[in-house]
């Protein structure tokens, strides 16, 4: 009876420590954002004549990621608001400024999801993003642009996402026209795994 205790106490701790390892095996790998190697694009149209192109240099944060399950993805990310960079020195002021960013009272931009769904060679990443203070619900469609060793014995991993949105919707209303009012962010992310 003694025997019988122990063979079944073994098999017990055996069937746990395969859930405990099939559990953990399904946890998405964690990556942290490279600053260097990630940046997020915008183009608006310029009084409706022309299209005005910038770009925000500075952002941090990290995401989960796990190809064989891709639902289980998730990213967090913030954008110094200050970074706006559209190569001109005074439209790079003035869209610091109250008319637009407001980068003195609204210092960071942030996204984090809370959704991800695969679609065909892409996905749908639902998420909160937060500009000039104001939060809204949005979904933006990813693509991951590759994945694998890099040359300093680190892994990454590489997403675009893209995504139509309107100022006025995040309280920037500064008149620039009718057709200036939408707007379109591409967001380039290469992750180095933890």
């Amino acid at each position: 009876m003694k025997n019988q205790n122990i063979v079944k106490g073994v098999a017990a701790a055996g069937l746990l420590l395969a859930i405990g390892s099939l559990s953990s095996n399904a946890v998405a790998a964690k990556y942290k954002i490279d600053p260097g190697h990630s940046f997020i694009e915008f183009s608006i149209l310029h009084l409706g004549y022309s299209v005005m192109k910038g770009r925000f240099n500075k952002l941090s944060g990290g995401f989960e990621y796990d190809s064989a399950n891709p639902g289980s993805s998730s990213i967090q990310v913030e954008v110094e608001t200050a970074s706006v960079d559209t190569n001109h020195a005074e439209r790079d002021k003035h869209l610091r400024s109250k008319d637009f960013l407001e980068v003195k009272t609204h210092s960071m931009a942030s996204f984090k999801s809370t959704g991800f769904k695969p679609d065909g060679d892409g996905a749908m990443l639902q998420g909160d993003l937060t500009i000039h203070g104001v939060t809204r619900s949005v979904s933006m469609a990813v693509v991951k642009i590759g994945e694998g060793k890099d040359p300093w014995g680190g892994y990454r991993a590489g997403f675009k996402g893209t995504l139509d949105l309107k100022r006025s919707d995040f309280g920037m209303d500064h008149n620039l026209g009718p057709k200036s009012d939408g707007f379109e962010l591409a967001v380039f992310i290469e992750g180095i795994r933890e």
